[in-house]
């Protein structure tokens, strides 16, 4: 990416771009058990700050609650004309689920991908088991597309389920 992404901002929180020094925070967040059932182990905090830099094709936010790393946002632009859409990711603290951050974070993120990213579709693809997340899609206007078998790794070696589920730019809902 060429430059960095733009500071985006809901009532409760603010998506902006990382810096290298969030790296700890985001590992912190990301070893923590309510993240890592999800996201397994989570890389060095080395890969952490190059995401962070922009060197990888995701582009990635941090997600600052009252000034305080409570998580990150990413997308990822599929750029063939006749296939363009992107996919979004997400990643809350234990301290910060629960309280309908991450569907607002989702609603930010959405609304910016589709007014000023350009995009009609967004993807998003949880573990079929995790319930609250896809609870809090939903809210964003994500619908169910199928279930994906055995589509991922789990940090135990076994293969599980994911979902996915989509978004059309007529269906997001303004959550908040």
């Amino acid at each position: 990416m060429s430059s960095p992404p733009p500071t985006l901002s809901g009532p409760r929180l603010v998506l902006r771009p990382g810096v290298p020094a969030d790296a700890a925070s985001l590992h912190r967040i990301r070893n923590e058990a309510s993240v890592a059932q999800w996201w397994g182990r989570a890389d060095p905090e080395d890969e952490i700050a190059a995401e962070l830099r922009g060197e990888s094709e995701e582009v990635l936010f941090v997600i600052d609650v009252d000034g305080d790393v409570a998580g990150s946002i990413q997308y990822v632009e599929e750029n063939e004309p006749d296939y363009r859409h992107a996919g979004i990711d997400i990643y809350l603290s234990e301290r910060f689920q629960g309280r309908g951050l991450g569907t607002e974070a989702i609603t930010v993120l959405a609304t910016y991908l589709i007014g000023e990213r350009g995009h009609h579709r967004l993807t998003i693809d949880p573990a079929v088991a995790n319930v609250g997340a896809i609870r809090s899609y939903e809210r964003v206007g994500f619908r169910p597309v199928g279930v994906m078998r055995q589509y991922e790794r789990a940090p135990d070696g076994t293969w599980h389920d994911g979902l996915l589920l989509d978004l059309l730019a007529s269906e997001l809902a303004r959550a908040g």
